[in-house]
């Protein structure tokens, strides 16, 4: 089949359905997802398409070949043959008598077109036996969708087709299936129309004489004269009012649909050599189809002519009944110059009145044009592949880019604007580093250096989606990372603590190349202000500068294994969270002196799960928190000599769930808290450094009030009254 027939199912499913059942469709059948118009298709295509549409619409067969029927219609008209297919006949009889006509016609741009045949049968009480040829078995239900879309939308009536015979006749060809159809018919009118008379009782006897009191005296006047004008005489046989009214107008349109019927001469005028020259391809043949007449015979013919391939005729035949006999009025079934050529004929060997010479003529402009056409649409599709796989690796490289500068950067250095550096008063900055990684450099083969730290980072970077914090840079061992920055957020603080807490676990499944046991490192973490802007053109990187950065490089520089060391400011961040810290006291930081410094141990609240950016398991509600690292939790890690196994690889390779994060309050409304929870604190005599105020919970406490705690940890009951107290005197002192 011809592209045209599988674009115009695409569509019906697209428009009907939805781009997402196409989509599935497809993907079933196992189909491309365009069609050109003029490309010649596996039937096989069309029949796997509509099989899956059956299986996953639910529908059967014969309702949706149906429904592609009245669609196809529709498609076939919006397409540009709605002119052609309303002038076949002025009722529907007649237009299906024709239908094979225009097949015929459109077989001159469809070359390899295989249409099905038609044929009508009028019966006495008004009804037709339609028979139905085509090599294709199982289409059959397509017709009565589109010969009932023709109906009711050409002629206003409406129609019930049902199957009376169906065989297969064997023909030159091949086996046909011969599908005869009972078609009925009743008139109807337009929606306004129907719903004024369809209350009536008498509106479907009465249809005829409701339409004969609607058309205009003088208009029906006037097309009688214009007929008496037209016609030197008429028919002799005398035809009721009715019929000759429709017989010259088409209901409520006005337009001439036949003008005259033939005249038939005392003797014929014209003798036989005339009527040979004129008409030379027309035959006069009887019942035992012997010839008894021809325009042109082949021992007549000059002696070349007898070499030159034979001639296919087309034409009209009509029954004789005085002689018997069959007149078939036909020409040479030509379609193109090569055709002709082939034949080795000339235009001037077809009769000047033939339209075949035209015909020629014009399909050889028209197939020039249609050739044009195809490369045009073969263009287009390709353009349109191009442009998807282009928009594919934009994403691609849009992708990449926002993994080396922020987004809004990047769509600025895009545009090709300029980045002003911009000041960010405060913000967390985090670096790490192994430990102990000059050594294992020096012992070890660079591939294994490489696979160690691409390992690591792997883990690193999967955690900053977790907690949605900016990754700087990574120098060698040192892996850089800041919140706050590009994006201010309030809870920049508990982000990188985070953060920090999934560096410890994730570098516990990372193997020292050396020993086999899981590599070290240090965390140093510091709050402060920064410039932050964009440096360079070759490779732009996206930057963070000043004093603030030279401390958090100095936390890392002098901590702990295993150890995440923040500075005060950054403790004081994190002191009324939900955070377990102890301090470590005051140390001599180089270039700095001496600084008053702290280790985060843990998060109260979140479990593990849950900073890893893990599902969460059935009985993980919250009631476990992290433990202690200084309480050498370890992991089973394989060593070189050991498989990593397909759980630790699942594990690894879960999508990244992010963490819940509240960041409502601004800097100053958090400030204030802080300050009000200090002098509460001062009236009971207590501190509470591991209350919350509204920025860190898990994914199941995000909604919960000013103070909130895991609803799955056992609080004791003194805990509870003390909380109650708390919450009392904070409303009190507001």
């Amino acid at each position: 089949m011809y592209g045209f027939i599988n674009t115009c199912l695409k569509s019906l499913v697209v428009e009907k359905y939805g781009e997402e059942t196409w989509e599935k469709l497809r993907l079933q059948a196992g189909v491309q997802d365009s069609f050109l118009t003029f490309e010649v298709y596996k039937d096989e295509i069309t029949m796997q398409l509509v099989d899956k549409a059956c299986k996953i619409l639910g529908v059967p067969a014969d309702m949706v070949l149906r429904e592609f029927g009245e669609y196809f219609f529709e498609f076939c008209k919006r397409s540009g043959y709605d002119h052609m297919l309303r002038t076949l006949g002025g009722n529907l009889y007649e237009f299906i008598e024709n239908l094979d006509a225009l097949h015929s016609y459109l077989a001159l741009s469809y070359q390899e077109m295989n249409a099905p045949s038609f044929r009508v049968e009028k019966n006495e009480d008004g009804s037709m036996h339609l028979h139905y040829y085509s090599d294709r078995r199982g289409l059959c239900h397509i017709v009565p969708g589109i010969i009932g879309a023709a109906a009711l939308d050409f002629f206003n009536i409406e129609i019930s087709m049902e199957i009376v015979n169906q065989t297969e006749e064997e023909e030159r060809t091949g086996k046909k299936e011969h599908i005869v159809f009972l078609v009925t018919q009743n008139p109807v009118f337009s929606y306004k129309e129907r719903n004024e008379f369809s209350s009536s009782s008498q509106y479907l006897a009465d249809s005829e004489k409701q339409v004969k009191t609607q058309l205009n005296k003088e208009d029906l006047e006037k097309a009688k004269n214009t007929f008496r004008e037209r016609g030197s005489s008429v028919c002799p046989v005398k035809k009721s009012h009715w019929k000759t009214i429709r017989g010259i107008i088409t209901l409520g349109k006005g337009k001439l649909l036949r003008g005259f019927d033939p005249v038939y001469p005392k003797s014929l005028w014209i003798d036989t050599k005339t009527f040979c020259n004129g008409l030379p391809f027309h035959m006069v043949f009887d019942k035992e189809l012997r010839v008894k007449q021809a325009g042109t015979r082949r021992e007549m013919m000059p002696e070349s002519w007898k070499q030159r391939p034979m001639l296919e005729l087309r034409g009209q035949m009509i029954w004789m009944e005085s002689l018997q006999c069959m007149l078939y009025l036909c020409s040479p079934l030509l379609r193109t110059l090569h055709e002709l050529e082939e034949r080795q004929m000339h235009i001037a060997d077809i009769a000047p009145h033939d339209v075949t010479r035209d015909l020629i003529l014009l399909n050889q402009q028209r197939l020039a044009e249609m050739e044009l056409s195809n490369q045009l649409e073969r263009k287009k599709e390709e353009l349109r592949i191009l442009s998807k796989h282009l928009e594919e690796e934009k994403k691609k490289t849009e992708a990449l880019l926002y993994a080396m500068l922020p987004q809004h950067v990047a769509n600025q250095l895009k545009e090709g604007k300029r980045v002003e550096a911009g000041e960010f008063k405060e913000c967390t900055i985090l670096f790490s580093d192994v430990v102990t990684f000059t050594n294992i450099c020096a012992q070890c083969e660079p591939i294994q250096i490489v696979l160690m730290l691409n390992s690591m980072y792997l883990r690193f970077d999967r955690l900053t989606t977790v907690h949605d914090v900016y990754k700087v840079e990574t120098i060698g061992d040192a892996y850089m990372v800041v919140g706050g920055v590009p994006v201010p957020v309030p809870t920049h603080a508990e982000r990188v603590a985070n953060f920090a807490l999934g560096m410890i676990i994730a570098a516990k499944g990372v193997q020292n190349p050396v020993s086999g046991n899981p590599i070290q490192i240090r965390v140093g973490i510091h709050t402060g202000p920064v410039l932050a802007g964009v440096v360079g053109e070759k490779m732009p990187r996206y930057c963070l500068f000043g004093d603030t950065v030279n401390i958090a490089s100095r936390m890392e520089s002098h901590g702990v294994p295993s150890k995440i060391h923040l500075s005060s400011s950054a403790y004081q961040c994190l002191k009324y969270k939900n955070f377990e810290m102890t301090e470590r006291g005051e140390i001599e930081v180089k270039g700095k002196g001496k600084m008053h410094t702290y280790f985060l141990v843990r998060n109260k609240t979140a479990t593990e799960n849950e900073i890893m950016g893990r599902p969460m398991k059935g009985l993980d509600s919250g009631h476990e928190s992290v433990q202690s690292f200084q309480e050498g939790r370890t992991e089973t890690i394989p060593n070189c000599h050991q498989p990593v196994t397909q759980t630790q690889l699942e594990k690894d390779q879960t999508p990244a769930i992010a963490m819940k994060y509240i960041d409502g309050p601004t800097d100053a409304q958090n400030s204030l808290k802080r300050r009000n929870q200090a002098k509460t604190a001062d009236l009971r005599g207590k501190t509470y450094d591991s209350k919350s105020d509204g920025s860190l919970h898990g994914n199941q406490h995000a909604d919960d009030g000013p103070c909130p705690l895991s609803q799955g940890r056992v609080k004791p009951a003194t805990e509870e009254s003390r909380i109650r107290n708390v919450r009392s005197n904070f409303c009190t002192l507001l």
